[in-house]
């Protein structure tokens, strides 16, 4: 799914059904229908690669992660409970509270208290602007070192 409207490294949200018919028949051979029908999250392989780049715990990556998967629209922060990402990780709800300081440390994660009325809070918002901002900042540098490595393989391949 392409949309010419966007400029270079924007932000693109994509619905459930964004995967073409293809790719979805290659998810469910992959992973079995069953298993695709809970749905997918769109995470940038960059990321993944570029993880070392973050200076984080691999439980606040994780953390990253979860919050990735509530984050369906590019302009909307996602604002899961910390009850509903503990549980998934087998944590407890207070001990969250300690990688969410470690992504606001780090820059990549911004939390926004919300309410409902005067004074209920509800479930935060986790602005991502700033893990998007890291991964433009790394995107450079992790571009440069993959073309140096296709440089040194094309270079072996040529001369056997």
């Amino acid at each position: 799914m392409t949309n010419t409207n966007k400029t270079p490294g924007e932000v693109v949200a994509f619905p459930p059904s964004a995967l073409s018919a293809k790719d979805k028949r290659r998810a469910e051979a992959k992973y079995g229908k069953p298993v695709m029908a809970h749905g997918y999250t769109l995470v940038p392989n960059l990321l993944l690669q570029g993880q070392a780049h973050l200076k984080i715990s691999p439980t606040a990556f994780n953390v990253v992660l979860q919050l990735m998967s509530h984050w369906w629209d590019a302009s909307e922060a996602p604002r899961p409970t910390i009850k509903r990402i503990a549980q998934r990780m087998g944590k407890s709800p207070r001990s969250l509270f300690r990688y969410f300081d470690e992504l606001e440390e780090a820059g990549l994660v911004q939390r926004e208290a919300r309410f409902k009325g005067l004074k209920q809070q509800t479930a935060s918002a986790y602005v991502m602007t700033g893990l998007v901002n890291k991964l433009k900042e790394i995107e450079p540098e992790m571009t440069k070192a993959k073309k140096f490595k296709n440089k040194r393989v094309e270079k072996a391949e040529s001369a056997a």
